[in-house]
Formats: structure tokens, sequence, C-alpha cells
């Protein structure tokens, strides 16, 4: 990540492995607890906790002690995908207080970054392009306090800057700056029928 956009995005000082080194895997575990209202069942905690596993069992850990956290990884992260419809993998480096607000369609870059206090809703994607590949260190980098809305997708190895909030069904294929909010225009309002009395049609 080039200094330029560590500067832009304020994001990811403290990540993924090293963030868990720094803060303790119990800390962050129960600081995600605290921001999904302290709902033990919540999917989105459950998800959340089961990336912080894979990303503790393959980024801190001794190889040699690593089989038993890595099998439990794997079924939460089968459990999370079948049942709640949640795919974050050990390998999306989250920031502290990370919230996924509903279940459902949420499929996240396996090479993704975030930094603090985002929060994810239902139906979000953060994808690759069409023509792009899965490689390690290409991946979308979320900034600080970023919000995505119902259905926002991200496609590509793109950078959101701090303090954005990105509304429900957008589509981002091109960086953000700090300090923005995206929104689609809004549905026009058509009558049923026109002043001669036909039929308005939505082609």
């Amino acid at each position: 990540m080039s200094e330029a956009t560590v500067a832009q995005t304020g994001a990811v000082a403290l990540s993924g492995a090293s963030l868990i080194r720094e803060v303790g895997l119990l800390r962050l575990m129960a600081e995600d607890y605290r921001v999904h209202g302290r709902r033990f069942f919540s999917p989105g905690l459950h998800a959340v906790w089961v990336n912080r596993l894979g990303t503790w069992a393959v980024g801190v850990l001794p190889r040699f002690v690593r089989i038993l956290p890595w099998y439990l990884y794997c079924f939460g992260f089968w459990l999370c995908r079948v049942v709640y419809g949640i795919e974050v993998a050990h390998t999306v480096k989250l920031g502290r207080r990370f919230v996924i607000g509903h279940q459902s369609a949420i499929v996240i870059h396996r090479f993704a970054t975030f930094g603090d206090d985002c929060t994810v809703r239902q139906g979000v994607t953060l994808g690759i392009s069409s023509m792009a590949h899965w490689r390690e260190g290409e991946g979308p980098v979320i900034g600080n306090n970023v919000s995505f809305a119902v259905g926002a997708v991200v496609m590509g190895n793109v950078t959101i800057g701090d303090n954005v909030q990105i509304g429900p069904n957008c589509v981002v294929t091109n960086d953000v700056p700090a300090d923005r909010v995206l929104f689609v225009p809004p549905p026009r309002i058509l009558p049923l029928k026109t002043e001669d009395g036909s039929e308005m049609g939505v082609s």
C-alpha cells in the first residue's frame, strides 16, 4: 500500500493479524460483542468472530499449534456462508469495531482491507472486476468509519477514504475521497396513464 493511499484513507495502520497481535484476540472479540449490541446470537457477530479466529490461527499462532483453531475456523466459515449467507474469509483484514448489521448475501473480497468503525448491511458485495483475478495484496482498501447501505457493490481494487457513506444499491468502481456521500438517483414517479388515457409503459 502506498503512502498516498494510507494518507487518503487513514486506513489500516492496524488490521488483520497485526491488530490481533497488538490488541489481543479475546479483547477484540469482546469489543465485537459490544458493538453488535451484546447480541450473542447475532449472525454478523459470528461472522466477524470466525474471521478473527482464522486470522489468529494463520497469522499469529505457530504452525504446530494452529491445527485445531484452523479446523474450527473452516467449520465456522462454512456455517456462516451456508446458513447466514455471509462470506468473510480469514484473509480479509478487519479493523476494530467492524459491524455486520444484517445477514444474507454479503460477500467480501478475500483480500479486502478495512479500517476501524466500518458497517456492512445485507446484500453488500466487495468483489473483483470481470477481468481481474484473485491476487494477494490486490483488493479494495476501505478507510475508517465507512458505512455500506443495503445492496451496495464495490468492484475492483478501489480505495475508499475515511467517513464515507455509500447509499443503497450504489455500484462503486472508482476511488472515493474521504468525507463523501454516494447515492444513486431516486426513481422517477410516473402516472399510470397519460393525459389521452393511454397506459404508460416502462421500457
